[in-house]
């Protein structure tokens, strides 16, 4: 029993890692679309994100059934419900990688220092991300935690995007519509670092038995 409880486990890892890698092709493909104005890249987003609402089902039947079938007890129970939080948190990763699609869709967006700032933010929260669910694959809960340091970088990288862009509208001339757009890009890659946080929270849970605070 133990031995099937355990391929199950490694299947759960391996479903973990595909949706990860689904939510990594999302950002970046934004990121791509953002720098290049690339509005077929922008759409290909909206096809990612439903991949990753499929994985999310998939996943969350799979953890279903170890439960139901091997009630599981302890750090088994533990990375089951975690992994049950960390899909929660991946398909909100996949939904505001949509709504930045959105965006660059409908906008007029050129490259400038202020997309090029943004995809440098992009980049590093592709890494918090993949950061997380190896941690989760690998129970390594010091690789979590630098996961969780890292979202100040996020945050900073994003207040000096805003700060940024709000001295841009004060200069006549200023395209406002634009501006506003990327602040708002700027925003949702700093929600999505947000979850890849709280991805890594729910691995230290899942190891230790505590919550990082959020």
């Amino acid at each position: 029993m133990r031995s099937r409880f355990d391929e199950q486990l490694d299947l759960l890892n391996e479903e973990m890692i595909n949706m990860g890698a689904f939510c990594e092709s999302a950002i970046a493909t934004c990121a791509k679309a953002l720098d290049s104005g690339d509005i077929a890249a922008a759409e290909k987003v909206q096809d990612i994100s439903v991949q990753i609402n499929h994985k999310e089902r998939e996943i969350e039947a799979l953890c279903m059934k170890l439960i139901l079938q091997q009630q599981p007890v302890a750090r088994d129970l533990r990375t089951i419900s975690s992994a049950l939080k960390m899909i929660s948190d991946m398909k909100r990763i996949g939904d505001q990688s949509a709504d930045i699609a959105d965006i660059i869709t409908e906008a007029n967006i050129s490259s400038s220092d202020d997309t090029f700032h943004i995809n440098e933010m992009a980049n590093a929260v592709i890494k918090m991300v993949n950061g997380s669910v190896d941690a989760f694959v690998k129970k390594n809960v010091k690789a979590a935690k630098e996961v969780i340091a890292a979202d100040a970088n996020i945050n900073s990288r994003f207040d000096e995007i805003k700060h940024n862009i709000i001295e841009k509208l004060c200069v006549p001339g200023t395209d406002s519509e634009c501006a506003v757009d990327l602040l708002m890009i700027a925003k949702y890659f700093e929600r999505i670092g947000d979850h890849a946080k709280k991805l890594a929270g729910w691995v230290v849970y899942s190891t230790t038995g505590i919550r990082e605070e959020d």
